[in-house]
């Protein structure tokens, strides 16, 4: 295979993270986004050690897999992969490529057993947090705030039906989009550093229901908050609103971090339930993004530890400390 080559083939299975295998008579290309059993089209990009990397041009038939996904903006949107594949066959691939990574360095330890993958509660609507972006769908196009086009540092797709979430952030993201799309506001630009817009960021206590709503955006225009504060009070919502934040980020790169942030209503944290513990979260601190798939790991993990009456644990690798309290009541 030679750099700028059309290839066509069709992918046998889908290596970590989510790249697909194409073999041909040539040899072997890896190709994001694609699926288990599509027939695809891809422009290779590089070669190295006789591997090819290619970009997914089109996909020409669709795996025999797919059943369709239930979400409007797959296929445009770069948020998720495996939305067209029953969920049965998603945990599969997952599965797959979860004990490549394992067999890769604990065969040198001995031996050792792999008990499968554990499914998520639900499917759909699971995420508490997710961070939007401002920008265009195209060039010089209205405003958009949702996820990056798949493929595409720039573009983007504004995914107010999304479906791993649930209707409390699209009345969030579609609402925000409303007033400052009204307001005439600029998003800002990533090549240029110029422009005010840049990111929303919603998270959701799936146990509690309490939102916690910052937007970010640059510090190189002064502008009321109050507007759009009240629309979002206004919102009919199953959860409830904890807080609403203002963050300004002036980094050149395209990260959602803080320079400073101002509690425009509320407080700055929210509160979410695991396994009868309530934690108190702020904007940026990590959480498992899937509440009620943590507490199926957290649950697990403690299943492992035994007879610890009279012992002490040891959490050598702490984030918020979540794994550590699930396992204080025993140890």
């Amino acid at each position: 295979m030679k750099k700028g080559q059309i290839i066509e083939g069709i992918v046998q299975w889908v290596d970590f993270p989510n790249k697909g295998i194409v073999e041909t008579e040539e040899g072997i290309c890896v190709v994001k986004n694609a699926l288990p059993g599509q027939r695809v089209q891809c422009a290779v990009n590089k070669v190295r050690k006789g591997r090819a990397e290619g970009r997914l041009l089109k996909v020409l038939e669709t795996s025999s897999l797919e059943c369709g996904s239930p979400c409007p903006h797959f296929g445009s949107c770069g948020g998720c992969t495996f939305l067209s594949l029953p969920y049965e066959e998603q945990l599969k691939i997952k599965e797959e490529q979860v004990k490549k990574l394992l067999d890769s360095v604990l065969d040198r330890q001995g031996p050792w057993q792999f008990e499968g993958i554990k499914e998520s509660p639900v499917c759909f609507g699971y995420r508490n947090k997710m961070e939007f972006s401002f920008g265009d769908e195209e060039k010089d196009g209205p405003l958009a705030l949702g996820m990056h086009r798949r493929g595409s540092f720039y573009d983007i797709v504004t995914v107010d039906e999304c479906q791993i979430v649930d209707e409390d952030y699209r009345r969030i993201l579609s609402c925000v989009l409303d007033y400052f799309k009204g307001e005439g506001l600029p998003f800002y630009h990533k090549l240029r550093h110029t422009g005010y817009l840049r990111h929303l960021l919603v998270r959701k206590g799936v146990r509690t229901g309490e939102i916690l709503v910052v937007l970010v955006t640059s510090s190189q225009m002064e502008v009321s908050d109050a507007p759009w504060v009240k629309r979002l009070l206004e919102l009919e919502l199953e959860g409830n609103i904890a807080g609403i934040l203002h963050t300004f980020n002036d980094s050149l790169a395209d990260v959602v971090q803080s320079d400073r942030t101002e509690i425009l209503y509320g407080r700055d944290y929210f509160y979410e339930e695991l396994l009868g513990l309530r934690f108190r979260i702020s904007p940026f601190s990590f959480f498992q993004t899937n509440s009620l798939g943590a507490e199926v790991l957290y649950e697990t993990a403690r299943s492992y530890i035994g007879d610890t009456k009279d012992k002490v644990i040891f959490d050598l690798y702490s984030g918020t400390g979540t794994i550590a309290q699930m396992l204080a009541p025993v140890a």
